[in-house]
C-alpha cells in the first residue's frame, strides 16, 4: 500500500467511529509559544480520505486573550497544537494523533484555506472554506406553540442560547444519543424501528413542521408544538444536547431537508443571554437506582483513606496473576444497608458484608457513598470490580468464620487456586447457606454450621456520633462446641443474651456457642476508640426472635407499572410488538432485561435483569394491549436466566441458583432461597454464569464464561454446568468455552452452547455439545490438553462471523404452529447485532455442521439475550439489553414479542453439502429461468487461524466457480469443481418463487465433512 492510500485507510476508520462525518473532531488547538494572529471564526474544512470526504468545522476562538484553534466533531475527545504559526497567509502546528506527532500546515487564500495534515511519512490533504457571517432570519412568526412565552419557568431566561450552541461536543453528543434513546426514540422511533405515535416526525425522511435549526428546535422541545408536549424536565444543555444529536444523526442525511447551519451569522441572531441554565445532574444511573437495602456481587473492602491501592497486572496478555493474598474480597457478598432511609443500599451511611461462601462478615463500613460501582455490569469498567468507600471500622480476614465443627479448627480446606487463593463455598457438612428473608427493612440471612440452623441479623446503632455495628443470632441446639471469628482484638466487642461467650484467640475476638443448647445473642462491634461497649450494650434491646421474619412481610415495591404495546407493522415476514419497559419507574431501575420465562397462566411472563431485579409481567396474551409490571424480587447478583418450573421460579446468579419464595400471596419474593450455591467466584469481572434451562427430569443447566485475556483460575471457568434436580450437587459437562452466552438444550438431550471471539478463538461460534468431557477449545481454560491444535478440541457447528453476528447469545427450538413453515427450525438471538437468525444444521459423518442465515426485517433496539415461545398464542417473545459487546445501544432494556405474519417466506430452511454441491432448499417453488441462472449466485470461503491472538484474520479467502445448477422444485444444487471442508462458506442468492416473489440473501455456513450424496433437509 502506498503512503496516501495507508494514511487515508487509518484516517477513515478513525473518524468513523460513530459513523458520524469527521465533524465536530475538537482537535481544539490551543495555541502557545509563539506570536499569532487573535482570529474569531468559523469554516466548513474538508479531509479526503479514500473512502469519502470527511467535513467538519474549523473554528477559530479567542478566550481570556489566547488564541485557540479547533477542528470539531462528534466522534473524537481532545488534542492541542503546539509550536503553532497563525497569521493572515498561514496556519501550522504540532499535535499527537494515534499517539504519534503529527503536523499540519496550510495556507489561507480569502476565504479559502488548503494544506496537509501530515504523520510520519503519511499526508492528507485538508481545504476549508470560510462560513458566512451574514446574519440569517428564521421567520417563527406563524409557527403555534402549546405554551407562550409567558408559561415559561423562570430558569428559561437570559439563557446563551449561542454559547451552548457553539460549544458543542463529543460529551454533547453522547448526552444526547442517550437522552433520544430513553425518550424520544418511545415516539419517533429510527429507520429500523417505528414509533409508537405515527404523527412523531421521522427525522430521517421527514419535513420538520416547526423549524429545523437548533434554535426552533429548542422552541418546540420547550414550549411544545402539535401532539408534541413541551418537556420541562430537560436542561436547556440536555435539549440542545438531543438536538445535537438528532440534526447530526438523522436529518443531515434527511435529503427533504435543507439543514440550517449554527454559523456564526446565524448565532448573531439568536436572544442574548448569559446563563446556561439548571446544572445537569451527572449520568450515573448505576448509582442512581434503588436496589432495595440489600444487594450482591463481589466487593474488595477497603479503607478509603489508608486501604491497599488498586492493582492490575499489567500486560503481556495473558495477565499474570495478581498478588491478592493481602486484598479483602468477599467473593459472594451481600452488602446490607444498616441505617434508615428510602433509596436502598445506594443511598445509605452505613453497611456490613456477609460472604455466603464462608459464612463470616467482611467487615463494616460508614460514609457519604456505598461503593466506587467499578464494574462491567455497574459503570461499565472492564478488568475491576466494585471496592467499598468511606470508613472501614472493622473486617474478618478471607477465610471461614466459623470453625470446623468437627475439629475446631479454621483453616481453609477449599479449592486453592494457582494464585494461593481458595475459592468456592465451605464443605456442607461444616456450613451451608440457605438464604435470605426480606421482611420490611429486616434482612435476615439463614445458613447452618454443622448440626445448628442460624438465623442473623446485621444492624447498627448509634451513641453520638459513633456507629455502633450489630450482629443478631438466633441458633438451633449444635452437637459439637461452635465457635466464631468476629473482629480483631484491636476493635471493641461485646455481647448480649444467652448461649454464647466472647474469648481473645489468636489476636481475635472469637465468640463460643455452648454445646447442645439453643443460643440468642446479640453483638457489638466498633473500632478501638469507642469507651465502655459493655455499658452501651447493657440498654441496648435484647437480641430478637427472628424467626418472626421469617413468614413474609409487607410489599416493599407496591406500584404495579402500566405500559403498552405498540403492535408491529404486518407488512413483512414478521411483525414485531414493542413492550416497552417501564423506565420511568419509582425505583430507576434500568430495564436491562437478561431472561424470560411463562407461568403456567402464561397471560404472565417473569423476567430478570442484569441489575439484580425479577420483574412479573402480566396482559401478554389478554388482547388488553396493556402491560403491568410489578417488582417481585432485587438485589441479585448479575442474573442472566431464568426458568419456571411448575410455576417455580429459579434465577441464575454469578454466586448462586436462586428459588424465589412467596410466602404471603403478594407476587413478591419474601425468601431468596439458595437452591444451589456451587458456584466458584472470582474477582474476575467476565466470569458471568448464563442462561438456564431444565431437562424433562428437572435438572437445570447454565454455562459459566471464563476469564477475559487471563488463564483460568478454578475448574468451573469456561464450562456447562449441571445442578442436579434436588439442587444438591454440581457437574462439569463440558469445558474449553471462553464467553459462553446461552445455552439451549436440543430434543435428543444434547446442548446448543455458544462462544464469543477471543484469545483463542478466532470466531464465534455455535457448538453442539454431545456427551461429557469434552473441550472446545480456550487453551486459556482450567486443565487444558496439552496439545492446542485443532485436534485436541471439539469443532463448532458453525463459525459465525463477526458481519454476520458480533456476539450470538442463546439458541432456541421454535415449538409452535403459529410459525407455519418455521416450526420445528432453530433460531439464534444475536446480542451482538439486535436480531435473530435462523439455524441451518446439518450432520455429516457424525459431525454437526450448518450454516445461519438472517431472518428478513427483524431487528431491535437492542442486543437480544434470551427468547420462549407462549404456549397460549404461540409467539416469540424475546428480551434483551444494551451493554458491553453489543451495538445495539438505543435502549437499555427491551422485550419483544416476534409475529409469523404468514407471508411468503424469503430465506431458506434447509442446508445440505456433498463431495459436489452445497443444496438450499425453500419452502416454495422456485422461477426455473431465475433459480437456473449461475450468475444469481455468488459463493465465497476463507479459513481461520486458531491462536493465542484474539480472532483471526481471514486466510485463503476463495471465490468459488459455480459450474451448473439444479433446481429441482424448492430446492436448488450448485455444483462447485472445488468444493473442501471449510472454516466459512458464504452463499449469496438472488432468486424469485414461482409466484414471484423475491428471495434475496446470504448464507454463512461451515464445513467439516462432505457426504457422498446430497440430500436436502
Amino acid at each position: 500500500m502506498n503512503n496516501q492510500s495507508s494514511a487515508t485507510s487509518k484516517f477513515s476508520s478513525f473518524f468513523a467511529i460513530l459513523k458520524v462525518p469527521f465533524g465536530l473532531f475538537l482537535v481544539a488547538i490551543l495555541l502557545s509559544g509563539c506570536q499569532t494572529e487573535v482570529r474569531t471564526e468559523s469554516w466548513d474544512y474538508e479531509i479526503a480520505t479514500e473512502d469519502e470526504a470527511q467535513q467538519g468545522v474549523l473554528r477559530f476562538n479567542s478566550k481570556e486573550g489566547i488564541q485557540q484553534v479547533s477542528l470539531v466533531s462528534f466522534d473524537r475527545g481532545t488534542m492541542v497544537l503546539t509550536d503553532v504559526r497563525l497569521s493572515s497567509k498561514e496556519l501550522s502546528g504540532n499535535f499527537e494523533l494515534f499517539g504519534e506527532e503529527a503536523f499540519l500546515e496550510g495556507i489561507f487564500k480569502e476565504n479559502n484555506f488548503s494544506g496537509t495534515i501530515s504523520l510520519n511519512d503519511e499526508k492528507l490533504l485538508i481545504t476549508a472554506k470560510r462560513q458566512s457571517e451574514e446574519p440569517v432570519t428564521v421567520n417563527r412568526s406563524k409557527v403555534t406553540y402549546v405554551l407562550t412565552e409567558a408559561d415559561l419557568p423562570e430558569s428559561e431566561k437570559n439563557i446563551d442560547h449561542a454559547g451552548i450552541i457553539a460549544d458543542a461536543d463529543r460529551e454533547s453528543y453522547r448526552r444526547g444519543e442517550r437522552i433520544y434513546s430513553s425518550n424520544c426514540i418511545n415516539c419517533h422511533g429510527n429507520e429500523e424501528i417505528e414509533g409508537s405515535i405515527p404523527l412523531s416526525t421521522k427525522f430521517w425522511e421527514q419535513e420538520l413542521k416547526s423549524g429545523n435549526d437548533a434554535y426552533s428546535m429548542y422552541l418546540t422541545i420547550t414550549r411544545g408544538y402539535g401532539s408534541m408536549p413541551p418537556q420541562p424536565v430537560l436542561t436547556p444543555q440536555e435539549k440542545y444536547d438531543v438536538i445535537a444529536y438528532i440534526r447530526q444523526k438523522f436529518i443531515q442525511e434527511n435529503t427533504k431537508v435543507k439543514l440550517i447551519a449554527s454559523t456564526p451569522g446565524y448565532l448573531k441572531n439568536l436572544p442574548v443571554g448569559t446563563s446556561k441554565g439548571p446544572k445537569t445532574k451527572p449520568y450515573q444511573p448505576w448509582a442512581d437506582m434503588d436496589y432495595g437495602n440489600f444487594f450482591i456481587n463481589t466487593y474488595e473492602l477497603v479503607d478509603e483513606e489508608t486501604g491497599l491501592e488498586r492493582y492490575h497486572s499489567p500486560r503481556p496478555i495473558p495477565y499474570p496473576d495478581e498478588d491478592y493474598s493481602n486484598n479483602n474480597f468477599a467473593y459472594k457478598g451481600i452488602a446490607v444497608r444498616l441505617d434508615e432511609g428510602k433509596g436502598g443500599v445506594s443511598r445509605g451511611k452505613a453497611w456490613m458484608i456477609f460472604d455466603h461462601d464462608l459464612m463470616r462478615v467482611a467487615g463494616g463500613w460508614t460514609g457519604d457513598g456505598f461503593i466506587d460501582w467499578n464494574g462491567i455490569l455497574l459503570n461499565d469498567k472492564h478488568e475491576t470490580y466494585p471496592r467499598t468507600i468511606g470508613k472501614l471500622h472493622f473486617e474478618t480476614p478471607v477465610g471461614p468464620g466459623w470453625a470446623n465443627p468437627e475439629t475446631g479448627s479454621f483453616e481453609d480446606p477449599r479449592f486453592r487456586a494457582r494464585d494461593g487463593r481458595a475459592f468456592g463455598p465451605l464443605p456442607k457438612k461444616w456450613s451451608d447457606y440457605k438464604g435470605l428473608y426480606h421482611h420490611g427493612d429486616n434482612i435476615i440471612i439463614s445458613y447452618s454450621v454443622g448440626k445448628s440452623n442460624i438465623l442473623e441479623k446485621l444492624g447498627r446503632e448509634k451513641s453520638g456520633n459513633q456507629t455502633v455495628f450489630t450482629r443478631t443470632l438466633n441458633m438451633s441446639p449444635s452437637s459439637s462446641l461452635l465457635k466464631m471469628k468476629v473482629a480483631p482484638v484491636s476493635n471493641n466487642v461485646a455481647i448480649t443474651g444467652e448461649g454464647a461467650f466472647l474469648s481473645n484467640e489468636d489476636g481475635f475476638v472469637m465468640m463460643t456457642v455452648q454445646k447442645s443448647k439453643a443460643a440468642k445473642v446479640k453483638l457489638f462491634i466498633t473500632d478501638g476508640s469507642f469507651s465502655n461497649l459493655v455499658g452501651f450494650a447493657s440498654k441496648s434491646i435484647l437480641p430478637e426472635d427472628l424467626s418472626q421474619f421469617t413468614k413474609g412481610g409487607p410489599a416493599h415495591y407496591q406500584e404495579k407499572i402500566k405500559s403498552v404495546i405498540t403492535t408491529g407493522s404486518e407488512d413483512g415476514i414478521f411483525a414485531i410488538d414493542q413492550f416497552t419497559p417501564p423506565f420511568d419507574n419509582p425505583w430507576a431501575c434500568r430495564m436491562k432485561l437478561s431472561g424470560i420465562d411463562f407461568l403456567n397462566d402464561a397471560n404472565k411472563a417473569v423476567a430478570c435483569a442484569t441489575d439484580g431485579d425479577i420483574w412479573l409481567i402480566t396482559g401478554l396474551t389478554d388482547g388488553s394491549n396493556e402491560l403491568s409490571w410489578q417488582r417481585i424480587g432485587s438485589g441479585l447478583f448479575q442474573p442472566l436466566g431464568i426458568k419456571v418450573i411448575n410455576d417455580k421460579i429459579y434465577v441464575i446468579c454469578r454466586d448462586q441458583l436462586v428459588l424465589l419464595r412467596d410466602y404471603n400471596g403478594d407476587n413478591e419474593t419474601d425468601f431468596y432461597e439458595s437452591f444451589n450455591h456451587d458456584h466458584q467466584v472470582t474477582d474476575h469481572f467476565h466470569e458471568f454464569a448464563m442462561g438456564l434451562q431444565a431437562d424433562k427430569q428437572g435438572n437445570l443447566y447454565y454455562a459459566k464464561s471464563g476469564r477475559h485475556a487471563r488463564e483460568a483460575l478454578i475448574p468451573q471457568h469456561g464450562t456447562l454446568l449441571k445442578v442436579s434436580r434436588d439442587g444438591s450437587k454440581t457437574d462439569i459437562i463440558a469445558s474449553g468455552f471462553r464467553a459462553a452466552n446461552g445455552v439451549c438444550i436440543n430434543p435428543d438431550g444434547s446442548f446448543l452452547v455458544t462462544d464469543q471471539q477471543g484469545f483463542w478463538n478466532p470466531m464465534n461460534r455455535i457448538n453442539w455439545v454431545d456427551g461429557k468431557g469434552k473441550f472446545y477449545g480456550n487453551m486459556w481454560g482450567y486443565d487444558t490438553p496439552k496439545d492446542s491444535t485443532r485436534l485436541a478440541m471439539e469443532q463448532p457447528m458453525v463459525w459465525v462471523d463477526m458481519k454476520f453476528d458480533r456476539s450470538p447469545s442463546e439458541l432456541l427450538w421454535i415449538d409452535s404452529e403459529k410459525w407455519g413453515p418455521l416450526n420445528g427450525g432453530l433460531l439464534s438471538f444475536s446480542y451482538g447485532f439486535g436480531k435473530i437468525q435462523l439455524v441451518l444444521p446439518e450432520k455429516v459423518k457424525g459431525q454437526m455442521q450448518g450454516g445461519v442465515i438472517d431472518l428478513p426485517g427483524v431487528k431491535f433496539l437492542t442486543g437480544v439475550m434470551r427468547g420462549r415461545f407462549n404456549p397460549n398464542d404461540g409467539q416469540l417473545y424475546a428480551c434483551g439489553m444494551s451493554a458491553w459487546g453489543t451495538n445495539q445501544m438505543l435502549r437499555g432494556g427491551g422485550l419483544y414479542r416476534i409475529r409469523y405474519t404468514g407471508k411468503p417466506l424469503t430465506v431458506p430452511t434447509g442446508l445440505s453439502t456433498s463431495v459436489s454441491s452445497v443444496s438450499l432448499s425453500f419452502v416454495d417453488s422456485l422461477n426455473l429461468k431465475k433459480a437456473g441462472d449461475v450468475k444469481n449466485y455468488e459463493i465465497n470461503t476463507w479459513d481461520l487461524v486458531r491462536s493465542s491472538s484474539y480472532g483471526s484474520d481471514r486466510y485463503n479467502e476463495q471465490n468459488l466457480k459455480i459450474a451448473k445448477v439444479e433446481v429441482n422444485g424448492n430446492t436448488v444444487k450448485l455444483y462447485l469443481k472445488n468444493i473442501k471442508p471449510v472454516d466459512v462458506m458464504t452463499i449469496s442468492y438472488n432468486l424469485i418463487d414461482t409466484s414471484g416473489n423475491a428471495l434475496k440473501g446470504t448464507v454463512q455456513n461451515t464445513i467439516h465433512n462432505l457426504s457422498k450424496n446430497s440430500i436436502s433437509n
